[in-house]
Protein backbone atom coordinates (compact mmCIF):
# COMPACT_ATOMS: atom_id res chain seq x y z
CA UNK A 1 0.00 0.00 0.00
CA UNK A 2 1.78 3.34 -0.98
CA UNK A 3 1.89 6.59 0.76
CA UNK A 4 -0.98 8.07 -1.62
CA UNK A 5 -3.66 5.19 -1.01
CA UNK A 6 -3.01 5.64 2.31
CA UNK A 7 -4.21 9.50 2.51
CA UNK A 8 -6.72 8.91 0.19
CA UNK A 9 -8.32 6.44 3.22
CA UNK A 10 -7.83 9.10 5.67
CA UNK A 11 -9.98 11.10 3.47
CA UNK A 12 -12.63 8.74 2.53
CA UNK A 13 -12.65 8.63 6.67
CA UNK A 14 -12.34 12.24 7.55
CA UNK A 15 -15.22 12.27 10.23
CA UNK A 16 -16.76 11.45 13.68
CA UNK A 17 -17.20 7.89 14.34
CA UNK A 18 -18.58 7.15 17.69
CA UNK A 19 -19.55 3.29 18.78
CA UNK A 20 -22.71 2.42 18.04
CA UNK A 21 -23.15 5.18 15.37
CA UNK A 22 -24.39 4.91 11.82
CA UNK A 23 -20.77 6.65 11.31
CA UNK A 24 -19.22 3.84 12.65
CA UNK A 25 -21.45 1.15 10.73
CA UNK A 26 -20.58 3.16 7.29
CA UNK A 27 -16.81 2.76 8.38
CA UNK A 28 -17.18 -1.15 8.53
CA UNK A 29 -18.92 -1.20 5.25
CA UNK A 30 -16.15 0.83 3.97
CA UNK A 31 -13.46 -1.09 5.68
CA UNK A 32 -15.34 -4.40 4.19
CA UNK A 33 -15.45 -3.29 0.26
CA UNK A 34 -11.52 -2.43 1.01
CA UNK A 35 -10.74 -5.98 1.41
CA UNK A 36 -13.55 -7.68 -1.14
CA UNK A 37 -11.78 -5.64 -3.59
CA UNK A 38 -8.66 -8.34 -2.96
CA UNK A 39 -11.16 -11.31 -3.75
CA UNK A 40 -12.03 -11.69 -0.33
CA UNK A 41 -15.20 -11.29 1.81
CA UNK A 42 -14.63 -9.63 4.67
CA UNK A 43 -17.56 -10.24 7.66
CA UNK A 44 -19.34 -7.66 9.63
CA UNK A 45 -20.20 -8.67 13.21
CA UNK A 46 -22.02 -6.51 14.93
CA UNK A 47 -22.30 -7.11 19.20
CA UNK A 48 -25.01 -5.19 21.82
CA UNK A 49 -23.58 -1.75 23.01
CA UNK A 50 -25.71 0.69 25.99
CA UNK A 51 -27.05 3.85 23.76
CA UNK A 52 -28.53 7.22 24.89
CA UNK A 53 -29.77 10.11 23.12
CA UNK A 54 -29.39 13.28 25.02
CA UNK A 55 -32.52 14.91 24.68
CA UNK A 56 -31.54 17.62 27.53
CA UNK A 57 -28.67 18.49 29.46
CA UNK A 58 -28.42 21.85 31.81
CA UNK A 59 -26.11 23.08 33.87
CA UNK A 60 -26.10 25.68 36.57
CA UNK A 61 -23.63 27.29 38.87
CA UNK A 62 -24.85 29.97 41.53
CA UNK A 63 -27.80 29.68 38.95
CA UNK A 64 -26.12 30.81 36.05
CA UNK A 65 -25.91 28.37 33.24
CA UNK A 66 -23.08 26.85 32.16
CA UNK A 67 -22.35 25.43 28.72
CA UNK A 68 -21.86 21.38 29.24
CA UNK A 69 -22.63 17.90 27.51
CA UNK A 70 -24.71 15.48 30.20
CA UNK A 71 -22.89 12.32 30.73
CA UNK A 72 -24.59 9.60 28.59
CA UNK A 73 -26.18 6.79 30.35
CA UNK A 74 -26.33 8.28 33.73
CA UNK A 75 -30.04 8.22 33.68
CA UNK A 76 -32.35 11.64 33.42
CA UNK A 77 -32.97 13.54 36.62
CA UNK A 78 -32.26 17.15 38.61
CA UNK A 79 -30.47 17.28 41.43
CA UNK A 80 -29.59 20.91 43.36
CA UNK A 81 -26.74 20.87 46.16
CA UNK A 82 -23.74 22.60 47.39
CA UNK A 83 -20.83 22.80 44.88
CA UNK A 84 -17.45 21.03 45.95
CA UNK A 85 -14.15 21.07 44.01
CA UNK A 86 -11.92 17.66 44.51
CA UNK A 87 -8.53 18.67 44.69
CA UNK A 88 -7.30 15.65 46.50
CA UNK A 89 -7.68 12.28 47.17
CA UNK A 90 -6.98 12.06 50.54
CA UNK A 91 -9.58 10.24 53.29
CA UNK A 92 -10.54 14.16 54.22
CA UNK A 93 -10.97 16.34 51.03
CA UNK A 94 -13.25 12.64 49.73
CA UNK A 95 -15.34 13.26 53.53
CA UNK A 96 -16.12 16.28 52.24
CA UNK A 97 -18.55 15.21 48.79
CA UNK A 98 -21.01 14.24 50.76
CA UNK A 99 -24.42 15.64 49.69
CA UNK A 100 -22.26 17.59 46.91
CA UNK A 101 -22.03 17.78 43.04
CA UNK A 102 -18.74 17.15 42.82
CA UNK A 103 -15.89 18.67 40.11
CA UNK A 104 -13.20 16.50 39.59
CA UNK A 105 -9.62 16.84 38.03
CA UNK A 106 -9.06 14.44 34.80
CA UNK A 107 -10.90 11.64 33.18
CA UNK A 108 -13.88 10.01 35.36
CA UNK A 109 -12.64 6.59 35.88
CA UNK A 110 -13.75 3.73 37.87
CA UNK A 111 -12.39 4.31 41.13
CA UNK A 112 -12.88 7.75 41.27
CA UNK A 113 -16.52 6.96 40.89
CA UNK A 114 -16.38 4.75 43.70
CA UNK A 115 -15.09 6.89 46.01
CA UNK A 116 -17.50 9.59 45.05
CA UNK A 117 -20.32 6.88 45.79
CA UNK A 118 -18.69 5.87 48.35
CA UNK A 119 -18.56 9.22 50.34
CA UNK A 120 -22.23 10.26 49.34
CA UNK A 121 -21.42 12.78 46.15
CA UNK A 122 -25.13 13.56 44.49
CA UNK A 123 -23.76 14.63 41.35
CA UNK A 124 -20.76 15.20 38.83
CA UNK A 125 -18.94 17.64 36.97
CA UNK A 126 -15.59 17.16 34.97
CA UNK A 127 -14.13 18.86 32.39
CA UNK A 128 -12.01 18.64 29.53
CA UNK A 129 -10.14 20.80 26.67
CA UNK A 130 -6.94 22.98 27.13
CA UNK A 131 -7.62 26.79 28.64
CA UNK A 132 -4.62 27.82 26.78
CA UNK A 133 -6.85 26.84 23.50
CA UNK A 134 -8.76 29.20 21.64
CA UNK A 135 -12.14 26.64 21.43
CA UNK A 136 -14.57 25.93 23.83
CA UNK A 137 -14.89 21.85 22.33
CA UNK A 138 -16.74 19.81 25.48
CA UNK A 139 -16.26 16.20 24.96
CA UNK A 140 -19.54 13.90 24.68
CA UNK A 141 -18.94 11.44 27.64
CA UNK A 142 -20.68 8.45 28.86
CA UNK A 143 -21.19 6.46 32.31
CA UNK A 144 -19.89 3.15 31.50
CA UNK A 145 -21.96 0.31 32.73
CA UNK A 146 -18.97 -0.85 34.30
CA UNK A 147 -18.42 2.05 36.28
CA UNK A 148 -21.89 2.48 37.33
CA UNK A 149 -23.00 -0.91 37.73
CA UNK A 150 -26.57 0.20 38.02
CA UNK A 151 -25.42 2.97 41.09
CA UNK A 152 -25.53 6.34 38.83
CA UNK A 153 -25.74 9.94 39.67
CA UNK A 154 -26.12 12.74 37.24
CA UNK A 155 -22.91 14.33 35.86
CA UNK A 156 -21.82 16.84 33.16
CA UNK A 157 -18.63 17.46 31.17
CA UNK A 158 -18.03 21.70 30.90
CA UNK A 159 -15.07 23.32 29.30
CA UNK A 160 -11.71 23.52 30.95
CA UNK A 161 -12.13 27.54 31.03
CA UNK A 162 -15.11 27.59 32.55
CA UNK A 163 -13.75 25.21 35.28
CA UNK A 164 -11.59 27.60 36.02
CA UNK A 165 -13.75 30.70 36.00
CA UNK A 166 -16.34 28.69 38.61
CA UNK A 167 -13.46 28.12 40.94
CA UNK A 168 -11.55 31.66 40.68
CA UNK A 169 -15.35 33.13 41.42
CA UNK A 170 -15.76 30.80 44.26
CA UNK A 171 -19.36 29.16 43.12
CA UNK A 172 -21.14 27.49 46.06
CA UNK A 173 -24.25 26.21 44.47
CA UNK A 174 -24.52 23.71 41.49
CA UNK A 175 -27.88 22.03 40.06
CA UNK A 176 -27.96 19.63 36.88
CA UNK A 177 -30.93 18.68 34.79
CA UNK A 178 -30.21 15.24 32.76
CA UNK A 179 -33.21 13.48 30.04
CA UNK A 180 -31.99 11.40 27.96
CA UNK A 181 -33.36 8.22 25.95
CA UNK A 182 -31.45 4.71 26.86
CA UNK A 183 -31.62 1.67 24.77
CA UNK A 184 -29.18 -1.10 23.64
CA UNK A 185 -27.62 -0.54 20.02
CA UNK A 186 -25.01 -1.83 18.44
CA UNK A 187 -21.48 -1.93 17.22
CA UNK A 188 -19.51 -3.67 15.08
CA UNK A 189 -16.41 -5.45 14.50
CA UNK A 190 -14.69 -6.15 10.95
CA UNK A 191 -13.23 -9.60 10.31
CA UNK A 192 -10.90 -11.05 7.90
CA UNK A 193 -9.41 -14.43 7.47
CA UNK A 194 -6.40 -15.43 5.86
CA UNK A 195 -6.06 -19.45 6.78
CA UNK A 196 -2.08 -21.06 7.32
CA UNK A 197 -1.33 -24.17 6.78
CA UNK A 198 -1.91 -24.94 10.24
CA UNK A 199 -4.97 -24.47 12.38
CA UNK A 200 -3.50 -22.19 14.49
CA UNK A 201 -3.49 -18.25 14.26
CA UNK A 202 -2.27 -14.87 14.72
CA UNK A 203 -5.10 -12.06 15.10
CA UNK A 204 -4.04 -8.69 13.95
CA UNK A 205 -6.53 -5.80 15.94
CA UNK A 206 -6.90 -2.53 15.40
CA UNK A 207 -9.88 0.15 16.48
CA UNK A 208 -11.51 2.45 14.07
CA UNK A 209 -14.33 4.46 15.83
CA UNK A 210 -13.00 7.57 17.22
CA UNK A 211 -13.91 9.85 20.18
CA UNK A 212 -17.06 12.51 19.86
CA UNK A 213 -15.03 15.60 18.98
CA UNK A 214 -12.89 13.56 16.24
CA UNK A 215 -11.60 12.28 13.01
CA UNK A 216 -9.64 9.89 14.67
CA UNK A 217 -7.09 10.08 12.18
CA UNK A 218 -4.51 9.39 14.45
CA UNK A 219 -6.66 7.64 16.93
CA UNK A 220 -6.66 5.34 15.36
CA UNK A 221 -7.77 5.14 11.59
CA UNK A 222 -4.07 5.24 11.33
CA UNK A 223 -4.13 1.56 13.13
CA UNK A 224 -7.03 0.70 10.48
CA UNK A 225 -5.14 1.70 7.71
CA UNK A 226 -2.29 -0.49 9.20
CA UNK A 227 -3.86 -3.70 9.33
CA UNK A 228 -5.27 -3.12 5.74
CA UNK A 229 -1.77 -2.50 4.54
CA UNK A 230 -0.83 -5.66 6.09
CA UNK A 231 -4.00 -7.54 4.96
CA UNK A 232 -3.01 -6.60 1.65
CA UNK A 233 0.91 -8.35 1.79
CA UNK A 234 -0.41 -11.41 2.78
CA UNK A 235 -3.22 -11.66 0.35
CA UNK A 236 -0.85 -13.24 -2.11
CA UNK A 237 1.86 -14.85 0.09
CA UNK A 238 1.59 -18.10 2.01
CA UNK A 239 2.18 -17.80 5.65
CA UNK A 240 2.57 -21.18 8.04
CA UNK A 241 -0.01 -19.60 10.31
CA UNK A 242 -3.14 -18.01 9.68
CA UNK A 243 -3.73 -14.82 9.98
CA UNK A 244 -7.23 -12.84 11.50
CA UNK A 245 -7.70 -9.00 11.07
CA UNK A 246 -9.95 -7.81 13.28
CA UNK A 247 -11.25 -4.14 13.09
CA UNK A 248 -12.90 -3.13 16.68
CA UNK A 249 -15.30 -0.92 17.11
CA UNK A 250 -16.31 0.95 20.32
CA UNK A 251 -12.68 0.59 21.71
CA UNK A 252 -13.31 4.63 22.59
CA UNK A 253 -16.22 3.07 25.08
CA UNK A 254 -14.05 0.75 27.04
CA UNK A 255 -12.69 -1.62 24.51
CA UNK A 256 -15.92 -3.15 23.45
CA UNK A 257 -15.77 -4.68 20.45
CA UNK A 258 -12.39 -6.56 21.49
CA UNK A 259 -14.25 -7.75 24.53
CA UNK A 260 -16.83 -8.91 22.99
CA UNK A 261 -14.86 -10.69 20.54
CA UNK A 262 -13.07 -12.24 23.47
CA UNK A 263 -15.96 -13.55 24.83
CA UNK A 264 -16.83 -16.05 22.52
CA UNK A 265 -13.76 -19.28 23.88
CA UNK A 266 -14.34 -20.52 20.39
CA UNK A 267 -12.56 -17.34 18.84
CA UNK A 268 -9.76 -17.22 20.74
CA UNK A 269 -8.85 -21.58 21.31
CA UNK A 270 -6.20 -21.62 18.34
CA UNK A 271 -4.79 -18.15 18.71
CA UNK A 272 -1.44 -17.93 19.69
CA UNK A 273 -0.53 -14.45 19.51
CA UNK A 274 -2.41 -10.58 19.15
CA UNK A 275 -0.61 -8.04 17.10
CA UNK A 276 -2.48 -4.65 17.89
CA UNK A 277 -1.56 -1.50 16.09
CA UNK A 278 -2.72 1.98 17.67
CA UNK A 279 -1.79 5.55 16.34
CA UNK A 280 1.18 4.86 14.14
CA UNK A 281 2.37 6.84 10.98
CA UNK A 282 2.05 10.20 12.64
CA UNK A 283 4.20 13.37 11.15
CA UNK A 284 6.14 13.45 14.61
CA UNK A 285 7.14 10.90 17.67
CA UNK A 286 9.04 7.89 18.15
CA UNK A 287 7.87 4.36 17.50
CA UNK A 288 7.50 2.16 20.02
CA UNK A 289 6.47 -1.56 21.26
CA UNK A 290 4.44 -2.82 24.20
CA UNK A 291 4.41 -6.11 25.20
CA UNK A 292 1.62 -8.16 27.58
CA UNK A 293 3.74 -11.43 27.43
CA UNK A 294 6.98 -13.01 27.99
CA UNK A 295 9.73 -10.31 28.21
CA UNK A 296 12.10 -12.55 25.59
CA UNK A 297 9.59 -11.02 22.92
CA UNK A 298 11.01 -6.99 24.26
CA UNK A 299 14.48 -8.01 23.27
CA UNK A 300 13.32 -9.88 20.03
CA UNK A 301 11.62 -6.79 19.12
CA UNK A 302 14.51 -4.54 19.74
CA UNK A 303 16.50 -6.62 17.89
CA UNK A 304 14.61 -7.27 15.00
CA UNK A 305 14.32 -2.82 14.92
CA UNK A 306 18.59 -2.92 14.89
CA UNK A 307 18.59 -5.60 12.20
CA UNK A 308 16.30 -3.70 9.74
CA UNK A 309 17.47 -0.21 10.79
CA UNK A 310 14.29 0.99 12.07
CA UNK A 311 14.00 3.28 15.21
CA UNK A 312 12.01 1.24 17.83
CA UNK A 313 11.64 1.25 21.69
CA UNK A 314 9.67 -0.33 24.09
CA UNK A 315 8.58 -2.61 27.29
CA UNK A 316 6.93 -5.32 28.79
CA UNK A 317 3.86 -3.72 30.30
CA UNK A 318 -0.17 -3.25 29.61
CA UNK A 319 -1.44 -0.95 26.85
CA UNK A 320 -4.20 1.01 26.75
CA UNK A 321 -6.05 -0.99 23.72
CA UNK A 322 -7.84 -3.94 21.82
CA UNK A 323 -4.56 -5.88 23.12
CA UNK A 324 -5.48 -5.90 26.57
CA UNK A 325 -8.57 -8.51 26.17
CA UNK A 326 -6.26 -10.92 24.61
CA UNK A 327 -4.00 -10.63 27.20
CA UNK A 328 -6.26 -11.17 29.79
CA UNK A 329 -7.95 -13.99 28.41
CA UNK A 330 -3.69 -15.62 28.35
CA UNK A 331 -2.83 -14.44 24.49
CA UNK A 332 0.39 -12.92 24.71
CA UNK A 333 0.04 -9.36 23.04
CA UNK A 334 2.07 -6.91 21.83
CA UNK A 335 0.97 -3.21 20.36
CA UNK A 336 2.86 -1.22 17.95
CA UNK A 337 2.31 2.74 17.96
CA UNK A 338 4.26 6.22 16.64
CA UNK A 339 3.60 8.22 20.02
CA UNK A 340 4.18 11.88 19.06
CA UNK A 341 4.92 14.78 21.67
CA UNK A 342 1.14 16.36 23.08
CA UNK A 343 2.29 19.60 21.71
CA UNK A 344 2.80 18.48 17.63
CA UNK A 345 -0.25 15.60 17.78
CA UNK A 346 -3.34 15.18 20.44
CA UNK A 347 -5.78 12.73 20.21
CA UNK A 348 -9.74 12.58 21.61
CA UNK A 349 -10.27 16.15 20.49
CA UNK A 350 -11.07 18.65 16.91
CA UNK A 351 -7.18 18.35 16.31
CA UNK A 352 -7.06 14.60 15.71
CA UNK A 353 -7.52 15.08 11.92
CA UNK A 354 -5.26 13.72 8.62
CA UNK A 355 -3.05 16.93 9.14
CA UNK A 356 -1.38 14.47 11.69
CA UNK A 357 -0.50 11.95 9.11
CA UNK A 358 2.10 11.43 6.62
CA UNK A 359 1.67 8.61 3.81
CA UNK A 360 5.01 8.02 3.61
CA UNK A 361 5.65 7.68 7.11
CA UNK A 362 2.75 5.22 7.49
CA UNK A 363 4.24 3.25 4.52
CA UNK A 364 7.16 2.69 6.79
CA UNK A 365 5.86 1.83 9.98
CA UNK A 366 3.08 -0.68 7.92
CA UNK A 367 6.81 -1.96 6.77
CA UNK A 368 8.23 -2.85 10.25
CA UNK A 369 4.79 -4.40 11.19
CA UNK A 370 5.09 -6.71 8.37
CA UNK A 371 8.43 -7.61 8.67
CA UNK A 372 7.37 -8.57 12.31
CA UNK A 373 4.46 -10.31 11.46
CA UNK A 374 6.29 -12.26 8.97
CA UNK A 375 8.62 -13.63 11.08
CA UNK A 376 5.93 -14.88 13.23
CA UNK A 377 3.19 -16.05 10.84
CA UNK A 378 6.06 -18.34 8.66
CA UNK A 379 7.73 -19.69 12.18
CA UNK A 380 8.13 -23.30 12.27
CA UNK A 381 6.90 -22.68 15.58
CA UNK A 382 5.55 -19.68 16.91
CA UNK A 383 8.42 -18.36 19.43
CA UNK A 384 6.43 -16.77 22.41
CA UNK A 385 5.16 -18.58 25.16
CA UNK A 386 1.53 -18.88 25.23
CA UNK A 387 1.45 -17.77 29.20
CA UNK A 388 0.99 -14.30 30.51
CA UNK A 389 3.76 -13.18 33.49
CA UNK A 390 2.43 -12.55 36.69
CA UNK A 391 3.70 -8.96 36.82
CA UNK A 392 1.57 -8.22 33.45
CA UNK A 393 -1.58 -9.87 35.37
CA UNK A 394 -1.22 -8.16 38.18
CA UNK A 395 -1.10 -4.61 36.04
CA UNK A 396 -3.98 -6.20 33.74
CA UNK A 397 -6.34 -6.86 37.20
CA UNK A 398 -5.83 -3.09 37.77
CA UNK A 399 -5.81 -1.89 34.39
CA UNK A 400 -9.35 -3.80 34.28
CA UNK A 401 -10.44 -2.45 37.89
CA UNK A 402 -10.13 -5.60 39.45
CA UNK A 403 -7.64 -4.34 41.68
CA UNK A 404 -6.68 -1.06 43.06
CA UNK A 405 -3.34 0.78 42.07
CA UNK A 406 -2.16 1.46 46.01
CA UNK A 407 0.63 3.47 44.23
CA UNK A 408 -1.50 6.45 43.64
Amino acid sequence: MDAKKIMDIFRDTAYIRTGGSPEELKTAQYLVEQVNRWGLKGKILPFEVPMSNMEEAVFLADGVEVPCKGYLCAGSGEVEAPFYYLRGKDAYSLSQCKGKIVMVDGYLGYWVYQDLLENGAVGFVTYDGNANYTDRDIDQRELRSFVHKGNRIPGVNINAKDAIRLINQGVATAKIVLKQEEYTGASHNVLLELPGEVDEYIVLTAHYDSTSLSQGAYDNMSGSVGLLGVAEHFVNRPHRYGLRFLWCGSEERGLLGSKAYCEKEENLKDCVLCINLDMIGCIMGKFIYCVSGEEQLCHYISYLGSELGFGIEGKQDVYSSDSTPFADKGIPAVSFARIAPSNTATIHNSYDTLDLMKGEQMAEDIGFIIAFTERMANAARCPVAKEIPEAVKEKLDIYLCRKRDKSK
